[in-house]
């Protein structure tokens, strides 16, 4: 349900308005950059339909016009899904089994980190002429990116669960608890990143460029494309680093989407006989419960400090815009 006073305040604003100006006699209430954390919160989740209604117009947004419209959203991650499949059972055979769905289980993850903080990064400039005219909490605008973010990553999985059944591939029944778990964790990390960024944009725009290198390096910093057990995971084991690997918060969660979905730790090779391939960690599900709990925590904590910043940065942003 939209919020009608957002919207009515808008019209109001707007009636006022020549040439796209809003007139010297129309007052302009700023949202105070002194609003305690607590009352934040508060107006989040008083806003909560706003960003519903916000995510749901950016998504129809995106679609306006096409033929197939949402159609899309499922039909891209399928034709993705197709040619990992192509690639890697045809052209570049690794010898793990059913390689696609263990790529897969990390990208539905990796899809929805990335799509939420680069659309999120430049959300408040690309609405600066709604900040200007309208009262209402900043937070709400990077936040409804997360949202819409979070609609594509339901569609994928739903093509995710498309393909294990194409495969005849049985998901760890036991383990499937530890996917909202790993998924509130996401949305925390998500929801500060995005609004720190979005705030920090205001103010330098390079940010956005900033963003894209950081999110190419991060994902080869993920085991998204390669196994936990791979060279790069190897190497910083056998130089005691590998606390540097597991200090990327992704990691954990697609090693819970693998654990969960692929549901394999060691299998014979498909290329070389009597050699096994060791792909998962052959931790027990208590070791996946208590270090997702944590990392929900962490990741709630990290939420409250990026809304505490974005809290101070958001008083000039009408005169930065």
């Amino acid at each position: 349900m939209v919020n009608h006073g957002f919207l009515a305040q808008y019209r109001a604003m707007d009636n006022h308005t020549t040439l796209g100006r809003v007139s010297e006699s129309t007052p302009l209430r700023v949202v105070g950059v002194r609003v305690g954390l607590k009352e934040r919160l508060v107006n989040l989740w008083d806003r909560r339909d706003l960003i519903g209604a916000l995510a749901i117009s950016d998504i129809r947004v995106k679609y306006k016009g096409s033929v197939l419209g949402f159609f899309w959203s499922m039909l891209s991650p399928a034709m993705t899904l197709g040619i990992y499949f192509l690639v890697f059972s045809v052209f570049l055979k690794n010898g793990f089994p059913n390689f696609v769905i263990y790529l897969f289980s990390g990208l539905v993850v990796w899809n929805f980190f990335s799509t939420s903080i680069t659309t999120a990064t430049g959300s408040i400039v690309d609405r600066a002429g709604l900040v200007k005219k309208v009262a209402f909490p900043r937070e709400v605008l990077a936040l409804a990116n997360v949202g819409s973010a979070s609609v594509y990553f339901a569609v994928q999985l739903v093509v995710l669960a498309g393909c294990l059944a194409a495969f005849s591939h049985a998901p760890a029944w036991g383990f499937l608890w530890l996917v909202p778990l790993s998924l509130l964790s996401m949305l925390f990390l998500v929801g500060g990143l995005s609004l720190i960024l979005s705030a920090l944009t205001v103010y330098l725009r390079d940010i956005r460029h900033l963003v894209e290198i950081a999110l190419q390096v991060w994902f080869w910093m993920t085991p998204v494309v390669y196994s936990y057990k791979n060279s790069i995971a190897t190497a910083l084991h056998s130089h005691g680093l590998a606390t540097l690997y597991f200090l990327n918060p992704v990691t954990m969660i697609v090693l819970t989407f693998q654990r969960v979905f692929y549901a394999t730790l060691s299998a014979p090779s498909t290329v070389a006989p009597g050699v096994t391939l060791h792909v998962l960690p052959t931790w027990p599900m208590s070791t996946y419960a208590y270090v997702n709990a944590g990392l929900v925590g962490l990741s709630a904590l990290f939420f409250l400090v990026c809304l505490a910043i974005f809290g101070r940065l958001e008083g000039n942003f009408e005169s930065e815009l």
